[in-house]
């Protein structure tokens, strides 16, 4: 069921503007400040799926995403219990957890459960307009994300490696589901954030679609946004959702041609 993936990682930059310099961290109205990992304001992380990653699951897969590492099974579709009312379709469960080295102070980022159960609920969003729930009637289809290691935009990560583990237990999607986020520093807007930035953040905005299908299943905004400023986050995440939309569809294609050789 695994694919076989390059050896160098992806990338899904939506632009390939760099910026040179020694990374510093960012500081209240600096204006030439470098982000710490020496990216371009515009450019994502490299990325790397694979699918397959548990054997036991319906379906699976893993993703890389700079240091951020997540792994989602998907198990099902399954009988839903007897208690719950009757439905002409399916039902989803999500559920997103982390392991006490995910981060380098414990429980850093998931404080007491709180976040797992918001990103468990953003999570359901994200990924329920892009599934054909009438295809699976009466039953339940679970899924379990666990994060390995949080090096920033944790959960636009768990939703595309979520989507494409979906795929892998053959669970019928209108389209595969990419995820990216983009924080607001001061007059910057840089995508793809790394924790150290997210700490430094006047606002964050995360968006899901439907590649394809050019369709949105979720957008998140908090702090304060110009109407111009939500305009180009959109555009540049959408256009970043895109790439990585076929970073996603490749790895599903390695793996079915792995499994049929």
């Amino acid at each position: 069921m695994a694919g076989k993936a390059s050896a160098t990682p992806a990338t899904y930059s939506p632009s390939p503007a760099t910026r040179k310099g020694k990374p510093t961290i960012y500081k209240d109205g600096d204006r030439d400040w470098v982000r710490p990992d020496g990216r371009g304001f515009q450019q994502c992380r490299p990325a790397f799926f694979r699918t397959g990653a548990v054997n036991a699951a319906s379906g699976s897969a893993y993703a890389e995403i700079g240091n951020t590492q997540v792994i989602v099974s998907v198990f099902g579709p399954r009988e839903s219990k007897k208690a719950m009312m009757y439905s002409d379709v399916g039902r989803l469960n999500c559920n997103v957890s982390c392991t006490t080295f995910s981060t380098p102070i414990r429980g850093q980022d998931f404080d007491q459960g709180s976040d797992h159960k918001e990103y468990s609920s953003m999570l359901h969003k994200a990924l329920e307009g892009a599934i054909i729930l009438e295809s699976f009637p009466k039953t339940t289809v679970d899924v379990f994300a666990l994060v390995l290691e949080s090096g920033g935009s944790d959960l636009p990560v768990i939703i595309s490696c979520a989507s494409l583990a979906l795929a892998d237990a053959g669970i019928m999607m209108y389209d595969l589901v990419a995820s990216v986020s983009m924080s607001s520093l001061g007059s910057d807007l840089v995508i793809d954030p790394i924790s150290e930035e997210e700490s430094y953040q006047d606002g964050s905005l995360i968006i899901s679609c439907m590649p394809s299908r050019y369709e949105v299943t979720q957008l998140t905004i908090t702090g304060e946004w110009s109407t111009n400023k939500i305009n180009e986050a959109m555009q540049v995440c959408l256009d970043a959702c895109g790439k990585l939309g076929k970073i996603m569809r490749s790895c599903l294609k390695e793996a079915t041609s792995a499994t049929s050789e």
